[in-house]
């Protein structure tokens, strides 16, 4: 029985998230870049159907996994970690499209995980994986009558972790932070696919290219944030002439605005201590203008080829890319104007768009985050010039990588200060965002994925005196 390309594709990036330490998205580009360049080179169209629906079913499935996991234990009668690695992935891929995907007929749903067992050389178990699927209930899946089906005095973390699919100490910990309501709004919005955003680099062009990119089938519409933002929908970006021709940069919004927070001039030394991919880098380097000292770094030097391949693509030069350990005290000599420091952090802002990490972050891995973090901001520090000032950011919604962290440096060196967004970052904003929405009592720049619908985001600004 032949099985689609989407139930192929799909199966086959799962393991690789799942077994190989993958990242779907990546995983899922590449794949499907290859597949096109395959097809296009027999002189065969791409067939974006099957793109789109590999995409669903990759970032369902991971999105969906403790929850497809919980159905699938009930009907197997055994836990799901139990079950072969090739068994339990063509279960959860059935499992997704009975529950999630209404259009598709469930004879297909079932009929290709069962063939997609035997291929995987697992033949004796393709009648489990028939049974399972077969008497596993039906979309479309609703959180209330579900949850009606669990057991009586289940622990809120743990029945709010099932029914949204999201580990149960993660839950706990936004429960004590942010309420039941607002944790229960996150967790929906983790499962719901985010807009993609790019930023316009030549702001006054915006309205051109919007134009564009509309000429090559997208759907574009004003950021929800920032003036200089689109959002769009419908196509591939990567294939337009906008792209090409290096006017746009693929960018959540939230990101942006931390870039906007370091309010970097012309002429202005500008650091971006990790900076791989350099979407943010970017606009450092234009902000500060030809001419001026503008360096990005980062601790894999082959990281920094993605950054040299964005600035060749937006025609940005000027800036020296440096390999470095930003834990350690840095290889320059003279001090930065402006400095950003984009640390490597849990990611737990972007679960939306990455929701393998879920499962793979531990609440063990926070301490050990907050400890390289301090020790990245500290060295960073170190080289920022009187009256500099330095942006410290995270894509995190734990405490631990973000204001503890800051505060702790506050409190240890005396010519530190927080400080504020610089003036001209209002006039960034979009109509009717104010400065009230995105900035915390304490001066901190904060997003939220229910709220902004952007990815979760962190910032703090500080200034030597």
């Amino acid at each position: 029985m032949p099985v689609s390309p989407a139930r192929t594709i799909a199966f086959e990036i799962l393991q690789r998230v799942e077994t190989g330490g993958a990242y779907a998205a990546d995983a899922l580009h590449a794949r499907l870049t290859a597949g096109k360049k395959r097809r296009e080179g027999a002189g065969e169209t791409a067939k974006r159907q099957d793109a789109a629906l590999a995409t669903e079913l990759v970032f369902g499935v991971l999105r969906w996994r403790r929850l497809l996991d919980f159905l699938i234990e009930r009907q197997a009668r055994r836990p799901a970690e139990g079950l072969d690695a090739d068994v339990r992935q063509a279960l959860r891929l059935g499992a997704y499209q009975l529950l999630f995907l209404d259009r598709i007929p469930a004879s297909a749903a079932v009929n290709e995980s069962v063939e997609l067992t035997k291929r995987a050389g697992k033949r004796q178990a393709a009648p489990l994986v028939n049974a399972v699927l077969r008497r596993m209930p039906k979309g479309p899946f609703r959180a209330e009558t579900f949850a009606r089906g669990l057991p009586v005095g289940m622990a809120e973390a743990e029945r709010l972790g099932i029914l949204y699919s999201h580990p149960t100490w993660m839950v706990a910990r936004w429960l004590a932070a942010y309420g039941a309501e607002r944790t229960r709004a996150l967790l929906e919005a983790n499962n719901r696919p985010l807009p993609v955003a790019c930023s316009v680099l030549d702001g006054e062009g915006a309205a051109q290219v919007a134009e564009s990119l509309r000429e090559d089938g997208l759907e574009v519409e004003p950021g929800k944030l920032l003036r200089h933002a689109l959002v769009v929908r419908g196509g591939s970006i990567a294939e337009t002439a906008a792209f090409r021709e290096g006017w746009i940069v693929v960018q959540d919004e939230a990101s942006q605005a931390v870039a906007l927070l370091t309010g970097v001039g012309k002429g202005q030394s500008v650091l971006d201590v990790c900076a791989a991919p350099g979407n943010k880098t970017l606009h450092l380097a234009r902000a500060a203008a030809s001419g001026a000292r503008v360096v990005a770094g980062d601790v894999h030097p082959h990281r920094l080829h993605a950054v040299r391949a964005q600035l060749e693509r937006t025609g940005t030069a000027g800036v020296a890319l440096v390999a470095f350990d930003g834990t350690r005290p840095l290889p320059f000599g003279a001090p930065f104007d402006r400095i950003l420091v984009d640390a490597p952090c849990s990611g737990t802002g972007t679960l939306a768009r990455n929701p393998e990490i879920r499962w793979r972050l531990q609440a063990s891995d926070l301490e050990d985050l907050a400890q390289r973090q301090e020790a990245i901001l500290r060295n960073a520090l170190d080289l920022l010039a009187r009256g500099g000032r330095l942006v410290y950011a995270t894509c995190s919604l734990e405490p631990e990588e973000n204001e503890w962290v800051v505060r702790r440096i506050i409190q240890e060196r005396s010519d530190i200060r927080a400080g504020r967004a610089p003036a001209e970052f209002a006039g960034e904003l979009a109509q009717g965002v104010t400065l009230e929405r995105l900035f915390d009592r304490e001066g901190f720049f904060r997003t939220m994925p229910q709220e902004t619908t952007t990815d979760g985001f962190f910032a703090a600004v500080l200034e030597r005196k």
